[in-house]
């Protein structure tokens, strides 16, 4: 799933050359780095990516061993269950049999290797039952960012190393801290990573349960990825008969408290690559937790980020966990607390015509 812009990375994160693009982290773009730790589990050619319209170009620049006819084009944003059920009604039209690892484009994850031992555990589940399967990150604080998921536990004393999967109770939205520090008191809650795997037909079906009307806009597909002259009016007709809905909201949840939904425990490094504090997060620093890059100076600044435009100077001085971003054409400056606020700035120029900086 990579058809998000990423607002709160503005302003490195634009309309035209959104998060997923960006090499926040090394090298490398973020959607490369998702598709990189998937090999040798997946094959190139058996991977999908779901991104605006906008974006198939770009997504096969970055992705060139991913095969063109495997990027889908959405005409319209409408959240994570119509991206799901776009990509379920093709892979389903290849092989009926086929089993979907969900994953979002934006994640970080240190641990590669026992990432593919979680994904293959939960594969496993889902290929020999109909059970949707998620993804819980093992908490290490308690997080006030992140939903959370109750899984039954009761069974978690026989556990042993190799990843299994446990059926889920609930989900619960992001909480205060107060509930938070009660779900890690609780040990059997863990951080919804928003990774899913299940097979096509199986979440195809849990649509048609839980979110007909999603389920309605998408069956035509599957006819119509036969005969590519009507694809792309059926595509569009389908985002727009669609509502715009999450896969938590509009499956997962309700699904769950039928019983048919399980979790796959991790540990492996995973962090949700949401905002600028992120980065300073995962960032090397100085002495004076200060994260820098590109041509800065600072003095008497403690536990800030500051990232430079090419060609430019940027100095700061006398302060404290702060952002500074550059990107030459518009910098932000915000308070290390306060970068999920970010997006209300791009929704200001959004709505103030200010379409240039966006």
């Amino acid at each position: 799933m990579a058809g998000g812009v990423g607002s709160r990375f503005w302003p490195r994160s634009r309309r035209a050359h959104p998060k997923q693009f960006l090499n926040v982290l090394g090298p490398d773009s973020l959607i490369q780095n998702t598709f990189a730790r998937l090999q040798p589990l997946v094959a190139p050619e058996r991977v999908f990516v779901v991104t605006h319209a906008d974006y198939t170009e770009q997504t096969h620049e970055h992705l060139p061993a991913i095969p063109v006819e495997n990027i889908l084009g959405e005409p319209i944003a409408r959240n994570t269950a119509p991206c799901i059920a776009f990509a379920a009604a093709r892979l389903h039209a290849l092989d009926p049999d086929a089993v979907m690892i969900v994953l979002p484009a934006d994640h970080l994850i240190r641990n590669v290797s026992r990432f593919q031992e979680v994904l293959s555990a939960a594969a496993a589940k889902a290929e020999s039952s109909d059970a949707l399967v998620t993804v819980g990150i093992e908490p290490t604080h308690p997080a006030t960012g992140f939903g959370y998921i109750q899984y039954d536990s009761s069974s978690r004393d026989d556990w042993v190393d190799a990843p299994r999967a446990f059926r889920v109770k609930t989900f619960a939205e992001k909480p205060n801290l107060a509930t938070a520090e009660r779900f890690l008191d609780s040990g059997d809650f863990l951080w919804n990573s928003g990774m899913f795997i299940w097979r096509a037909d199986a979440v195809l079906s849990a649509m048609g349960e839980h979110l007909p009307n999603v389920h309605r806009a998408f069956a035509p597909l599957e006819k119509a990825f036969v005969d590519s002259d009507t694809l792309d009016a059926a595509v569009r007709e389908a985002y727009n008969q669609s509502p715009k809905i999450s896969i938590d909201y509009g499956v997962m949840e309700p699904a769950a408290t039928a019983g048919n939904v399980f979790v796959v425990p991790g540990a492996f490094g995973w962090c949700d690559v949401g905002d600028w504090h992120v980065v300073y997060d995962l960032a090397d620093k100085d002495a004076a937790g200060n994260a820098t890059e590109g041509n800065v100076i600072l003095h008497n600044t403690s536990r800030s980020y500051a990232r430079a435009a090419e060609g430019r100077l940027l100095a700061l001085v006398g302060m404290r966990d702060t952002v500074v971003v550059d990107t030459g054409d518009a910098i932000l400056v915000c308070s290390l607390d306060a970068t999920q606020q970010v997006k209300t700035i791009v929704d200001y120029l959004g709505s103030h015509g200010m379409d240039a900086h966006l």
